[in-house]
């Protein structure tokens, strides 16, 4: 069974979206490849995304929390009730292709060292996102919101932590992926572990992947599934430094950012 295990917060219009896109794709399953449930993480529930869930989708399994539980915690929730041997994390910004989730499931199943498995995400205009990177260092967060980035030097090394150095069209070991579509199997958590939940918003997909390749699975970026997401980066304004003092998710973005550090080290500590 494939568990998908939607967080979402506060966007009912996105939420009826994205599980209509669902319904179309996978409701009911055609090919016998997987049986499937869906299980909503309401992360700050209110009217009308409690309404979207439990009145236009009864067969979804709706957890709703009254305070904001963040994106890290409202993972865990997801997975720790999911009863998939295989569970498919997804933001509500994300609208899966037709056959992309059938295809990650088959490699997945295909590859048991793999931990954590993530499709190529595109923007609504099909130009493709960049979702796959090299781990930070504490530089490459100031070089990506100052100034400093449009140097020629700062640039390199900004190419290199995209991973623009490396064949994207094809499936790639990567240090981590973007948590907003991940594929992961549940015998390989049980090794790994959960998201570290002192990370309240950002950073814990970063954080994550590192479990993974210290226990010996891989972290991939597989462009042979794609899908559609709606990528505001929220914690990045117009502002540049100054967001970090007017932009309440910028801050927390630094907040987590410095945790990571702490637990992690400085030093860049790539796997591949």
């Amino acid at each position: 069974m494939l568990s998908i295990i939607i967080v979402n917060y506060k966007n009912a219009p996105l939420l009826r979206l994205c599980l209509k896109s669902l319904q179309r794709i996978i409701s009911p399953p055609t090919d016998g490849l997987f049986t499937h449930e869906i299980i909503v993480i309401d992360a700050s529930a209110d009217v009308d995304t409690t309404y979207v869930a439990i009145e236009e989708f009864p067969h979804v399994r709706y957890v709703p929390f009254k305070k904001n539980i963040g994106y890290t915690r409202g993972v865990n929730e997801g997975l720790k009730i999911a009863k998939g041997d295989f569970m498919f994390i997804m933001n509500a910004d994300i609208i899966p292709l037709e056959g992309s989730l059938e295809t990650m499931y088959a490699y997945m199943k295909d590859h048991p060292e793999i931990g954590l498995l993530g499709p190529q995400l595109l923007n609504f205009d099909g130009s493709t996102q960049q979702s796959c990177f090299r781990f930070y260092t504490p530089l490459t967060i100031i070089y990506r919101r100052t100034f400093l980035r449009k140097l020629p030097f700062v640039k390199n090394i900004l190419n290199r932590f995209l991973m623009k150095d490396k064949d994207l069209t094809q499936p790639l070991a990567v240090d981590w992926l973007m948590g907003s579509a991940l594929m992961v199997s549940k015998k390989t958590i049980e090794i790994a572990g959960y998201m570290d939940e002192q990370f309240f918003l950002y950073m814990s997909d970063v954080d994550w992947p590192r479990r993974f390749w210290e226990n010996g699975y891989q972290v991939v970026f597989f462009p042979k599934a794609m899908m559609y997401h709606y990528h505001r980066r929220e914690s990045h304004g117009a502002l540049d430094i100054l967001d970090a003092i007017f932009n309440h998710r910028t801050q927390q973005h630094i907040t987590d950012a410095f945790r990571y550090f702490r637990k992690n080290g400085l030093r860049e500590a790539s796997y591949i």
